[in-house]
């Protein structure tokens, strides 16, 4: 089973018990953001240059402008980050999902700051009207608990405010933080504007 549907661009390779799938270079130019953040938080391998020098580690984001690649290493003296510039990757492997002591690492690399909460009911109208605008906005967001999830990569949790947002992906983070900060006292009820584009 693929670790992700959505995320499958190019051929399968079977190694024993585990699938293996590639996004070549045309693909992971082109497909856009919404396959690059479904790969994150996976482990991956990456062929880039001429020289085709493979590079391992997490997907721990992908910059949308440059479509350059950060992988995260764990080893004894801790995580250790590395870059791969978009224009020399030649394709992007995908290896494995994270277990989630892995996908809790990963997370904690960018800790928000702590901050005191509200009470209960106002944290939940303050969430639901956070959740509407961003929907309003066409921003990809889903409420897990107490946090809201914009595209698997930002989280932003109580009591909501624009510095309430933690991200590894800094112009996602800008983005979601200047509509924020517009933000309405009230949002009304109303639906999604058509289409599929989203607002990141």
């Amino acid at each position: 089973m693929f670790p992700s549907d959505a995320c499958r661009v190019g051929p399968v390779f079977r190694r024993g018990q585990t699938d293996y799938w590639t996004v070549m270079q045309s693909g992971w130019l082109h497909s856009g953001p919404q396959l690059w953040l479904r790969c994150v938080h996976r482990q991956v391998r990456v062929t880039a240059g001429k020289q085709r020098e493979e590079h391992r580690g997490w997907l721990l984001t992908v910059d949308p402008v440059s479509h350059s690649v950060a992988l995260v290493s764990f080893g004894e003296d801790g995580a250790s980050v590395q870059v791969v510039l978009g224009h020399a990757v030649e394709d992007v492997e995908v290896l494995q999902e994270p277990d989630p002591d892995t996908e809790e690492r990963l997370r904690s690399l960018f800790p928000p700051p702590e901050t005191g909460g509200p009470d209960p009911d106002e944290r939940h109208w303050r969430r639901s009207g956070v959740r509407r605008w961003l929907q309003q906005n066409r921003v990809p967001v889903e409420e897990d608990g107490n946090e809201l999830r914009v595209a698997h990569v930002l989280t932003i949790r109580a009591p909501y405010r624009p510095d309430d947002c933690s991200s590894a992906n800094q112009i996602i983070l800008d983005r979601v933080q200047r509509l924020l900060r517009v933000q309405p006292d009230q949002v009304p009820d109303g639906p999604v504007p058509p289409g599929t584009s989203d607002g990141l």
